[in-house]
């Protein structure tokens, strides 16, 4: 299987938001849960579940708690109970939360599959926990072994490199003279019979 190529640009991170999956969705209605579930449940963050009691962290409403009711999956937004404000014509409307500003107060645990959830995530949370506490010193004694074993190889000498024996000035006075000494190349055919016309005209 591929890995995806994290996504980046902002257009591109809206396409995926608006085009993702239901499981996909699922796994972004994940919020906080209170430290004292943290600690009782051993998990850091679960997705949000009609029935969960909520606490509102950020925005003009923070501090506010109440039950989840509805849940509204394709716009990214929960409803929770007693969160509610007037219309001009008097009517009163619920108010939309997105997942983010909140944090889990109480979990619904009605769902035999969301207990196996939360044992799963538990378990893989303590095996990581215990993996990095206890260092692996097996590894650590083994790699100073091998350094002790090491013997110290021995360095050659370096060789020198031989310059080459300079020729003297004489015998490169010489070769110069040979090469200026070149035979004249030879007229062709055509200005030999020009070269004997012209003296024949004389």
């Amino acid at each position: 299987m591929q890995a995806t190529k994290p996504v980046t640009k902002p257009t591109k991170q809206r396409k995926m938001l608006y085009r993702a999956p239901d499981h996909i969705r699922y796994k972004l209605f994940a919020t906080s849960l209170s430290p004292e579930l943290r600690a009782s449940h051993g998990v850091k963050a679960l997705p949000v579940r009609s029935g969960d009691t909520v606490r509102i962290m950020r925005g003009d409403h923070k501090g506010f708690e109440g039950k989840i009711t509805r849940i509204h999956r394709k716009k990214y937004r929960i409803y929770a109970e007693g969160l509610t404000r007037e219309k001009v014509d008097g009517t009163t409307i619920l108010i939309s939360i997105h997942p983010s500003k909140v944090m889990i107060t109480h979990l619904n645990l009605d769902d035999k599959w969301r207990k196996k959830i939360l044992e799963r995530k538990k378990e893989a949370r303590k095996k990581v926990e215990e993996v990095a506490e206890k260092p692996p010193e097996e590894v650590a004694e083994v790699k100073e072994e091998i350094v002790e074993e090491k013997v110290p190889v021995e360095e050659k000498p370096k060789r020198r490199k031989r310059k080459a024996a300079r020729k003297p000035a004489a015998e490169k006075v010489k070769k110069k003279a040979e090469k200026e000494e070149k035979p004249k190349a030879k007229k062709t055919r055509a200005k030999r019979k020009t070269a004997k016309k012209t003296e024949g005209e004389r």
